[in-house]
């Protein structure tokens, strides 16, 4: 499980809690009364489509070739 403060300690050091959560994962928060409360990072969603690129150290030129070549062959 993650660090756990007070209520007050998590107001008075807001930043330091939000480095920690960057770092730990969680942290948690425990009101008087009992109650804990999950600090987590929020996952951004990204396309599908996103993807790393791939350095084949080709020019434009050569890539178009390559393809035109490909299609007249299944052609």
């Amino acid at each position: 499980m993650g660090i756990i403060y007070t209520y007050s300690e998590a107001r008075q050091k807001l930043a330091k809690v939000l480095d920690q959560e960057t770092t730990e994962g969680e942290v948690l928060i425990k009101r008087k009364d009992g109650r804990v409360f999950l600090i987590k990072p929020l996952n951004e969603k990204k396309s599908p489509l996103d993807v790393p690129s791939v350095d084949l150290n080709i020019s434009t030129a050569e890539l178009v070739k390559i393809i035109r070549e490909s299609r007249e062959r299944k052609g």
